[in-house]
């Protein structure tokens, strides 16, 4: 597997000692019924690949009856033989779409193409160029929880096949999380100046020492580093969602022992944005869709990201990553994310995937 510092375009001038592979949904007759269909309750394995190899792009556009598809279908990636996925959220929110709704966007891992902005149930062709390492086997597959079938799923799995692969490879895992809504001590103010806000730094008592009631994004065990992060948040009450800071506790005894290693100022400092979001979608970060063209920051739905390509956050033991839902975790808004780091195997056990009725956008 061919690695060079720098650029990634630099890479392209060395040559290759792998095989380049794909499975998709070809017409496998020569006819151009090019997709798959899924009935409900099934689990359709899309890939089932021997290593060692590195799947290195996934494309999917599905047509589907129901309008929530994005949130009820289900996407589990198995690397080596595991019993339990490392990879497994429901398929929009992998691809950084959340709240079910379909919308264009880019970043470095990440595009997706629509030409509906944040329809519910919208068409959409989605990318992922994560890199996803595994020696001996790897299986992609998808679960069907709705109660209709997908007429059609369309799917590339580009991948490579190589001799080997570096003992330091690691694997690839995402997760998906929801509280709804988060368990907050009041709705927050209107705005920044406001009376309520001014209240609100000082009530109950205005500080915050601990992550014990933050949101959380990951706990993992093993080797590794966090690469980053998507948000999907849905106002429950009037007001600046983000105010909460960031806090990230690296290989320690006790989770969660104060203070963590790394402490944020605020949520949209975290998101690498200042003074509220905007509506702007880079390499790295940003606000790839609001449901409102104007006061997204204190109403409606958002979705927002953080990928730690180029700053990842290693850990030897376990890491913790954790933000507060408002200042001092003070607002009760709809959380959800897909947390993406790579570790060594095994993993820790991810909790129980919310079933679909508590997965669905509020509407």
């Amino acid at each position: 597997m061919n690695t060079v510092p720098g650029h990634a375009m630099a890479s392209l001038t060395l040559a290759k000692d792998f095989r380049a592979a794909r499975v998709s949904s070809y017409d496998v007759t020569g006819g151009n019924a090019d997709a798959w269909p899924i009935q409900p309750g099934e689990t359709k394995v899309l890939a089932d690949l021997a290593g060692p190899g590195v799947i290195s792009h996934i494309w999917f556009t599905i047509s589907s009856p129901d309008p929530l598809y994005l949130r009820k279908l289900l996407l589990r990636m198995f690397w080596d033989g595991e019993t339990e996925p490392s990879v497994e959220t429901p398929v929009g929110d992998f691809f950084g779409l959340g709240h079910g709704r379909t919308y264009s966007y880019q970043c470095a891992p990440f595009n997706t193409s629509n030409y509906e902005r944040g329809r519910v149930g919208g068409g959409i062709g989605m990318n992922c160029w994560f890199q996803m390492p595994f020696r001996h086997r790897a299986r992609v597959e998808v679960v069907n929880q709705q109660t209709t079938p997908v007429h059609a799923f369309y799917f590339y799995i580009d991948y490579q096949r190589h001799p080997a692969l570096p003992d330091e490879a690691l694997y690839l895992h995402a997760q998906w999380r929801r509280e709804n809504p988060c368990d907050g001590w009041t709705g927050g103010g209107s705005w920044w100046g406001s009376e309520a806000w001014r209240q609100r730094e000082s009530g109950p008592d205005g500080k915050n020492v601990s992550d014990a009631g933050n949101y959380l994004v990951l706990a993992a065990e093993g080797r590794g580093h966090y690469v980053g992060v998507n948000f999907s948040i849905d106002h429950q009450s009037k007001g600046w969602w983000g105010e909460g800071d960031d806090m990230i506790f690296i290989d320690r005894d006790g989770e969660g022992s104060w203070p963590p290693d790394m402490h944020g100022t605020g949520s949209e400092d975290y998101l690498s944005q200042g003074w509220g979001m905007q509506p702007n979608a880079h390499l790295y970060n940003g606000q790839a869709w609001s449901e409102l063209d104007q006061g997204y920051n204190e109403w409606g739905k958002v979705c927002v990201y953080r990928y730690h390509i180029l700053d990842p956050v290693p850990f030897s033991r376990n890491i913790r990553v954790s933000i507060e839902h408002g200042h001092a975790n003070d607002r009760s808004d709809d959380f959800s994310s897909v947390a993406y780091w790579y570790q060594t195997e095994p993993h820790r056990s991810f909790a129980p995937m919310l079933p679909v009725e508590l997965r669905l956008p509020n509407p």
